[in-house]
């Protein structure tokens, strides 16, 4: 082993605390800014900068693409950026943070039933996995009751953060079936540039308004956390992790990510969790174990498995 060998660890490291954080960081954010215009401008700002980074680290050449594949990587951006994010910023409005990444560990499901549509034969421990998912989300929006967010608590909350984890799950399928960029940081820039412009246009669209004066110190550290911390740092280490470590210990960070926001919404937020929802939270978990584990043999797992739930960051 190298001089280097820490660094994929301490790269894994950075996305089980980083990416699982940023669910505590939304809430902050929602506190005083719109949710939607405050999703545009965290990746209306870090899309650029990533951008400008990959330019002036590998040129030009980097940023170089077709038609197809800038087509492929914004249809990427506008489902899990753009919808899965939005969404998942507006649910956070009315839903607990680590209720909000309970729910957003069921995105691996999500995949592996999409790819079942189309014709991948997953394991039948797999589909075990996804009866125990099913079952946890179930208790979560069923029996659990949203566990209060920002604002306060509404019913619609939960089922919102299921329709951003569907999105975030169709996005993944997309981006593993159409053609994408070569450099995955030029394709990661071009999600984030589009996802920020279609979120400022929908929150605009639909009455949204940033007084600056008005948003509270609390709510711009938020910003700037998620800005430089989830959207740069955090992607940077899972793409240098995945370059680096098995597939399938990168893909622990789908419960890692959960746990970790639990806890500092607890700790840091006063949320509180009822029965059902520690329970539906823990078969939301075992389930995503189940299926991780269960997909690291198949080779045609790999691409599609590799793809971040844990980019709802």
């Amino acid at each position: 082993m190298g001089s280097r060998s820490w660094l994929p660890v301490a790269a894994l490291g950075i996305v089980y605390v980083v990416w699982g954080s940023t669910y505590l960081a939304i809430r902050y954010l929602v506190e005083s800014i719109p949710p939607l215009l405050g999703a545009a401008l965290r990746f209306g700002v870090a899309g650029p900068v990533l951008l400008l980074v990959v330019l002036v680290a590998s040129g030009r050449g980097a940023l170089r693409m077709s038609r197809a594949q800038f087509g492929s990587a914004a249809l990427a951006g506008l489902l899990m950026a753009g919808c899965g994010q939005g969404l998942l910023t507006v649910a956070e409005t009315k839903i607990s943070s680590g209720l909000a990444a309970l729910l957003v560990a069921s995105v691996p499901l999500f995949v592996l039933m999409m790819r079942r549509v189309l014709g991948h034969r997953p394991p039948a421990v797999t589909l075990i996995g996804v009866l125990l998912g099913l079952a946890g989300i179930a208790l979560l929006v069923l029996l659990g009751g949203p566990a209060e967010g920002a604002h306060g608590t509404a019913a619609w909350a939960p089922w919102v953060m299921l329709l951003a984890a569907f999105s975030w799950a169709a996005g993944t399928v997309a981006s593993t079936r159409l053609p994408m960029p070569a450099n995955p940081f030029a394709a990661a820039a071009v999600e984030l540039c589009v996802a920020g412009a279609a979120l400022g246009a929908v929150g605009l669209a639909t009455g949204q308004r940033l007084d600056p004066g008005a948003a509270s110190g609390a709510s711009w550290l938020g910003l700037g956390y998620l800005i430089v911390a989830g959207s740069l740092i955090g992607y940077s280490s899972y793409v240098f992790v995945l370059s680096r470590l098995p597939v399938s210990t990168v893909a622990t960070y789908a419960y890692v990510n959960p746990v970790i926001a639990v806890l500092l919404g607890v700790l840091f937020a006063g949320e509180r969790f009822g029965p059902a929802q520690l329970a539906g939270g823990v078969l939301v978990i075992a389930a995503v174990v189940v299926v991780v584990r269960a997909e690291r043999a198949p080779a045609g797992a790999k691409a599609e498995m590799s793809v971040p739930a844990g980019r709802m960051d």
